[in-house]
């Protein structure tokens, strides 16, 4: 049972780390799709990259691990608290995109007042334990037309960055 105790003892700790909060949106077939994630982060920017995390309970987590797969990761701000908790699943039915301002270019799905949005395609991904590791080949990148104000995540709440 060491093995169960670390995994909790993991969990407890990863809570005091806050994280950026986003959205990762992309259209799917016929059907849009979005997801919260407070997993990702950058790789490299030579070749500008990032890596996001994707748990394989997700409904469409394989269309993230295909290479070549497109996607936008977009930086949620204070604001999009409502966007964040819709995005996780938390009111079940209800469409995902029925909050906020998103937009449609070309193949790519974006909210239009989110702090950045990386346009993004997969790379490479990788299959470890519950998730599903996605390295994204940055395509794009938006810059929202916004005042400083990302959204933050620990020990199962929001907060906001401050600075000093």
């Amino acid at each position: 049972m060491h093995d169960k105790s670390v995994s909790e003892a993991m969990k407890l700790g990863m809570r005091r780390l806050a994280s950026g909060v986003c959205v990762i949106a992309a259209p799917i077939g016929n059907e849009k799709f979005a997801m919260t994630a407070s997993s990702v982060t950058s790789v490299s920017d030579s070749p500008a990259s990032l890596l996001v995390c994707i748990n394989k309970l997700v409904s469409q987590q394989e269309y993230f691990s295909t290479q070549g797969s497109k996607f936008s990761v977009n930086i949620l701000g204070a604001e999009h608290e409502d966007i964040s908790n819709l995005c996780a699943g938390r009111e079940r039915g209800k469409d995902r995109f029925s909050l906020g301002d998103w937009r449609q270019d070309k193949s790519s799905l974006y909210l239009a007042d989110a702090q950045a949005v990386f346009f993004c395609e997969t790379d490479m991904f990788i299959s470890y334990g519950t998730h599903q590791i996605v390295i994204a080949h940055i395509q794009q990148v938006r810059l929202g037309d916004v005042e400083f104000a990302p959204l933050l995540y620990a020990d199962g709440g929001y907060g906001q960055f401050v600075r000093k």
